[in-house]
């Protein structure tokens, strides 16, 4: 499996709290890595992309501000707000606004960041951020809609080098975070309770280089999971993890597809029609909401109907309309989308909206009748490295096009 994308984006961010160069295993070859390293060098870093392996070299890094040209096209690079705060006392970004699966509000990370010392205004579109002292606090990051992986990451970050002791309350507890805290031990934080909804921080006063290597992908271990639930057959997905995905694992089991853990791996047999399942996505350990639009997918094709609610993203919605197209039948009730499911899908032309929804759209290809081309995949390359690839392993019948403008 490929490293976590949304582990490494915040674990690239955290080797500039360091003055020591570090090297970061197993990172995947994603557009929004790529344009993590961009905004690394735009701050002053020195970043070699090598395959799988970047060093990150931060002694250089005095700039202070992430351009809106860059954070607008990733909402993920809020999370270097943390480390310029704790390292340089200032940092200029850019607001990231919403994007088209809602709006994803950033007060949590402006709750916890004032709760360690920091204070901003906002100017030409700027926050501007200024931090001559951070120390530690108790800071509570529960929000509307649940924690905040990023907030976490962010708080995560600023505190390792802030005086005192930090306590973040409500915590997110996704494996991604856990990876971060375990990168930021290595590099000589002191860090208790990751994995937990209390992580406690006792700050440092500098931080060494790391040699780290990234866990898996359990996204994209999730979407091949469902895709061979989607075709049938039987297969073993080497360096997925069990205890990542085990809300996955158990709305697969109740729509009959059987998920073994075997040493380092896991195995997949759907060897029968699935059946509906009622699926809610949560913060993790709950059901992921990257893997709710392939699951809906799923679920188009299965035997009853289905509700698939969002507690996450209440408006991640977009791929509906392009699932109907293919002859799903879904219907949108607020926050909740009704799946009755049909026999089979037809191949169609669709456009993805979005990252997750652009998976979906190829799984719902793989299982359509006839032939299905996806277009937008500019947002699968954000967070897939050669889905296509690894779908022709599993046996489907799938190429990529590139087309000139």
């Amino acid at each position: 499996m490929s490293g976590a994308k949304n582990a490494v984006l915040p674990i690239l961010a955290a080797t500039l709290l360091s003055d020591e160069p570090s090297v970061i295993e197993n990172a995947p070859q994603v557009s929004d890595v790529a344009l993590m390293c961009d905004i690394l060098r735009e701050l002053g870093a020195k970043v070699i992309q090598a395959g799988e392996e970047i060093t990150v070299h931060p002694d250089g890094c005095r700039g202070t501000r992430a351009p809106y040209e860059l954070v607008s096209r990733m909402r993920a690079s809020i999370c270097v707000l943390g480390p310029l705060l704790a390292k340089q006392h200032r940092a200029e970004v850019s607001m990231p606004g919403g994007c088209v699966i809602g709006p994803r509000p950033i007060d949590l990370h402006v709750k916890g960041l004032q709760c360690l010392g920091a204070s901003y205004a906002i100017e030409h579109g700027y926050m501007v951020w200024q931090a001559p002292r951070l120390a530690g606090a108790r800071v509570h990051l529960g929000g509307a809609y649940g924690s905040s992986v990023l907030a976490t990451d962010n708080v995560l970050m600023a505190a390792a080098l802030a005086e005192g002791i930090t306590t973040i309350e409500h915590a997110a507890c996704e494996p991604e975070v856990v990876d971060l805290a375990d990168c930021l031990s290595a590099m000589g934080a002191r860090i208790t309770g990751q994995g937990t909804p209390v992580i406690h921080v006792e700050g440092v006063r500098q931080l060494h280089g790391v040699r780290y290597r990234i866990i898996s992908d359990r996204i994209e271990a999730g979407t091949l999971l469902i895709a061979a639930a989607m075709v049938g057959g039987d297969v073993t997905l080497e360096g997925a993890r069990a205890d990542h995905l085990e809300a996955l694992i158990d709305k697969l089991a109740e729509a009959s597809v059987r998920v073994e853990q075997t040493p380092g791996a896991l195995r997949v047999r759907a060897t029968q029609p699935t059946q509906a399942a009622d699926i809610t996505t949560l913060p993790f350990p709950g059901f992921p909401t990257d893997l709710q639009a392939q699951m809906m997918a799923l679920m188009s094709i299965s035997r009853g109907v289905s509700v698939l609610t969002e507690k996450v993203y209440p408006e991640r919605f977009m791929h509906i309309s392009e699932l109907n197209r293919m002859g799903a039948h879904i219907t949108r009730e607020g926050a909740s989308a009704i799946v009755k499911g049909v026999s089979h899908l037809s191949g169609a032309p669709v456009t993805a909206p979005d990252l997750r929804a652009s998976a979906a759209l190829v799984l719902a290809g793989m299982a359509a009748e006839s032939q299905t081309e996806v277009s937008g995949l500019e947002h699968l390359d954000r967070g897939y490295q050669h889905l296509d690839h690894q779908l022709r392993l599993l046996g489907a019948r799938i190429h990529r096009t590139h087309r000139k403008e």
